[in-house]
């Protein structure tokens, strides 16, 4: 039998706000400085709050940072999920760039912590890459290979199509103060995500178009 003192409360909505205001701020000090750089006190003040007051709602940085990384990563697989089988392929893989490179514009923060957590080696993500990450995979992978066999796109290593097309577009977050250096004044404005998604289209689309209508 279930005592009260064993039931857990459920969490106000001023308690809920605080916890965001908690997870907002963390995202932008991971995202800075990566799990190991970053420390409960830079989080408390980019919170605005005490330290004993962000120890009330989470305990530690690790319980911070999990519920991070399992947004983000739902966040992220998102626009996979969304290729539709029954689709036209070449616009359904278009789609996906565009969606890609529409969250590398509007979530560089999330990009990058993502990106510091598989350079770290993805402990709070193994499990979950080695399950949900692969079975989406494996399933999109075998839409295409679908579409390659009736020739409706050129025939290709899908897995590494998926790799090239994260590591095209979200370079433009990982690495967006490099392009935007080189790209100058001129191009380095938001104009540089319709200029990428314009190549990346050409580079993609051009290359699994099959022969026979090139």
């Amino acid at each position: 039998m279930t005592t009260d003192a064993e039931t857990p409360r459920p969490i106000t909505r001023i308690q809920r706000e605080k916890q965001e205001v908690i997870l907002e701020a963390a995202l932008d000090v991971f995202s800075q400085f990566g799990f190991r750089g970053s420390t409960i006190d830079q989080i408390a003040e980019a919170a605005g709050m005490s330290k004993p007051n962000l120890l009330y709602y989470f305990k530690s940085k690790e319980d911070i940072h999990a519920p991070l990384l399992a947004r983000i990563l739902d966040t992220w697989l998102e626009p996979l999920r969304e290729m539709d089988p029954k689709g036209d392929p070449l616009p359904e893989i278009q789609s996906y760039i565009r969606r890609k490179l529409e969250m590398s514009r509007d979530f560089p923060r999330e990009s990058r912590l993502f990106a510091n957590e598989m350079l770290r080696g993805a402990p709070g993500f193994y499990d979950i890459l080695h399950t949900d990450l692969k079975d989406l995979v494996d399933e999109k992978v075998k839409i295409i290979k679908g579409w390659m066999a009736e020739g409706k796109i050129a025939k290709a290593d899908p897995y590494h199509l998926i790799f090239s097309i994260w590591a095209t577009t979200q370079h433009y977050a990982d690495f967006d103060i490099q392009v935007k250096a080189v790209l100058g004044r001129e191009r380095g404005g938001e104009g540089r995500f319709e200029d990428a998604a314009r190549f990346l289209d050409q580079l993609f689309l051009h290359g699994l178009t099959p022969h026979n209508k090139r």
